[in-house]
This record gives C-alpha cells, sequence and structure tokens, in this order.
C-alpha cells in the first residue's frame, strides 16, 4: 500500500528520525553518504533508502537527481523540527507552560550550579531585551 503525502506537522518515528539526523549532518548527499553517518546502531542500506523515501513523502527531504543517482537534501531544518517538537512537548506534558517545563527539568536534581548561573543570565538577557523593545 502505497503511503499518501503528509503534511510535515507529523512527527517522525524513531527510524525516520534517526535518519533525518543523518541527512542534517550531512546535508547534501547520496543515499550511500545518509547511510553511512546514521548511528549506531545502523540499520540495513536498503532500511536507509525506505526511511529517506517517507521523509520525502512527509516533506521533508527533498532530491536532485543526477543521472539516476539523487542527490538528498533536508527540506525542514533541524532548528525548525526541534521547535515544532519541544512545542508538541510543551503542549501535550506541561499544559504549553515554560514555568512548568523549567520546573519539570530543575527538579530532577540533575542540573550544575553552573548550568543554573548560566540559565539565570540567558533569563536576565531576555529581560533586559524585552525592556529595551518596550
Amino acid at each position: 500500500m502505497a503511503r499518501k503525502k503528509q503534511e510535515t506537522t507529523n512527527t517522525l518515528t524513531k527510524a525516520e528520525e534517526q535518519v533525518m539526523q543523518a541527512v542534517w549532518q550531512v546535508g547534501k548527499g547520496f543515499a550511500g553518504d545518509i547511510a553511512a553517518a546514521v548511528e549506531e546502531p545502523k540499520p540495513a542500506y536498503r532500511t536507509v533508502l525506505t526511511e529517506i523515501r517517507i521523509l520525502e513523502q512527509k516533506g521533508y527531504v527533498g532530491h536532485k537527481d543526477f543521472n539516476g543517482n539523487n542527490q538528498y537534501y533536508p527540506l525542514v531544518s533541524r532548528e525548525a523540527y526541534k521547535g515544532r517538537m519541544l512545542g508538541t512537548l510543551m503542549k501535550n506534558y506541561f499544559s504549553s507552560s515554560y514555568t512548568s517545563l523549567v520546573s519539570f527539568f530543575l527538579d530532577g536534581g540533575e542540573v550544575t550550579n553552573e548550568e543554573l548561573e548560566a540559565l539565570s543570565r540567558i533569563i536576565e538577557e531576555k529581560r533586559k531585551g524585552k525592556e529595551d523593545q518596550q
């Protein structure tokens, strides 16, 4: 059964995301380049090809034909995907609240004092930036 073309708002499966990470790393490359860039555990080459086709159908990857050899490239940037995934995570698990999201990570106890200081500086810079805009 053929897959229908889907909007890029769809999330990626773990296998699709593994191949998409390789596409982002390579930038522009042929299937062999992408397969070589996939992190362990590496799927079979044919599996990588299948995932690339699915990513094309979903609108994440495009290609240019070079005499029968396709050069693939990302249509969605890593930053755009990261933002979309964080937005989904925030909506589904933190009621769209940045405070809830940050509190969750801070309550985990894994944050170092250096990271807390860096976060404080970032917050202060953002606060100053907003005040300067007013």
